[in-house]
């Protein structure tokens, strides 16, 4: 099977600080870990988010910004993400870790419309989603983001994980962008 990120250089993706490994980063999911969180969640995770969690499983980017073409309660132009939750159970910050995706939907009141795979600097008032709305549990989710701060209003980021990914930039801070 082809890889989706085959043609990207993960060694400088991601910056493993002391917190990112206690709250975030897991060994790599095993195929039967996978399948048990996707029961778990009721949602088929996208290939190219389990090939990214294979290669390190959740922690926090050095790329944490992403554009937007609308304004969010916190910018004019982009969100930004300070971590992406991995594939487990153990970490806080793991998609069903106690502060994971049904952490935020049961605690915060965000929408189920499919996962929570990103915090964002706010501390739980924004976040980022694999929505499950157009294509269904089992099929590729769109990336939005849920800002609580304007009535869980959805912005939609990017169509797929990949290219959510893709689009991460190390930094708009002090751009015409900032509110």
């Amino acid at each position: 099977m082809k890889k989706v990120f085959a043609d990207i250089d993960f060694s400088e993706f991601w910056d493993d600080n002391e917190y990112a490994k206690e709250e975030y980063v897991s060994e790599p999911p095993s195929e039967e870990l996978i399948t048990s969180v996707e029961k778990e969640l009721g949602y088929k995770l996208p290939l190219s988010y389990i090939e990214l969690m294979k290669l390190h499983n959740g922690g926090v980017p050095k790329n944490t910004c992403f554009s937007t073409h609308e304004q969010t309660s916190r910018t004019m132009a982009h969100v930004n993400i300070s971590g992406i939750l991995g594939i487990g159970r153990e970490k806080p910050y793991s998609l069903c870790g106690s502060l994971g995706s049904q952490f935020m939907i049961d605690e915060w009141g965000y929408p189920s419309i499919g996962v929570c795979i990103c915090n964002c600097p706010s501390a739980g008032h924004d976040i980022i989603m694999l929505d499950y709305r157009q294509c269904g549990r089992n099929g590729e989710p769109k990336v939005v983001h849920v800002d609580q701060e304007w009535d869980y209003k959805i912005t939609f980021l990017a169509l797929n994980f990949e290219v959510f990914i893709r689009g991460l930039v190390n930094s708009l801070v002090g751009s015409k962008n900032e509110k």
